[in-house]
């Protein structure tokens, strides 16, 4: 490798990492972790244990704006959920809403809680139509069809379904403004692999992400379902995986 293509090598990286931080852990206990990943984007870490992959720690969002927040995905359980609200409110903040992404115990274990605590639940229709089928509770309380777009202090946060892959519900969350997109159990941390497939459509998955990736091509921050956060490269590792 010549000196002046390593060069340019570690120019092209510094310049796609400048725009991330590097995570740092702002609050952690037993059951809950939220680690700061951009300006105003949080990822939040809860602990779910499963037959087939033991303890699995599963990931969702945490976006502020002015005095409001916006939470993607439920900790997995209603004690870690106490501890996230808990930790929003000692920023000043207050949760206006939590999307759910998919039916999966990981994204609304701890949807009592918010509901107790007053908060506002969206969900895809498709998940609430699987949800009653399953003859599972609580439900979200309100449904939307294929997008919506929900304002959290001056900025917006829009939820999309763009098609099948971790399962035929899964959407996922994208705050313009920070240019950071939840991806939930749809996008795979880089090195991953196949995971749970039991509700997949793993022809539609590669498909879905491309559409994600076209649709915008201008992503910095993209956290996943499990493991680490990162850039577009998340979804270039998903594309492949499945393809």
């Amino acid at each position: 490798m010549s000196k002046i293509f390593l060069v340019f090598t570690i120019f092209v990286i510094f310049c796609d990492c400048s725009d991330r931080k590097i995570p740092s852990v702002l609050y952690e206990s037993e059951t809950l972790i939220v680690k700061s990943t951009a300006d105003n984007i949080f990822t939040h870490v809860s602990y779910l244990e499963t037959d087939d992959f033991g303890k699995v720690g599963c990931n969702g969002m945490i976006y502020l704006n002015g005095d409001e927040a916006i939470v993607f995905d439920t900790p997995a359980d209603d004690t870690a959920s106490v501890e996230l609200i808990d930790w929003v409110r000692d920023q000043g903040k207050t949760i206006i809403a939590v999307v759910i992404t998919h039916f999966h115990e990981d994204c609304l274990g701890g949807l009592v809680t918010f509901h107790q605590r007053g908060v506002q639940s969206y969900a895809h229709e498709k998940t609430l139509e699987i949800l009653r089928e399953r003859n599972e509770s609580p439900l979200p309380l309100s449904e939307f069809q294929n997008e919506i777009t929900l304002k959290i202090g001056s900025e917006i946060a829009k939820v999309k379904f763009y098609g099948a892959g971790h399962t035929y519900d899964n959407v996922v969350g994208y705050i313009p403004s920070e240019n950071a997109l939840f991806g939930g159990c749809l996008v795979k941390s880089v090195g991953a692999g196949k995971g749970y497939l039991g509700d997949a459509s793993v022809e539609d998955w590669s498909f879905t992400v491309d559409m994600i990736q076209e649709e915008l091509p201008e992503l910095k921050v993209v956290i996943p379902g499990h493991g680490d956060p990162g850039g577009t490269e998340l979804l270039d590792f998903t594309i492949e995986l499945f393809r």
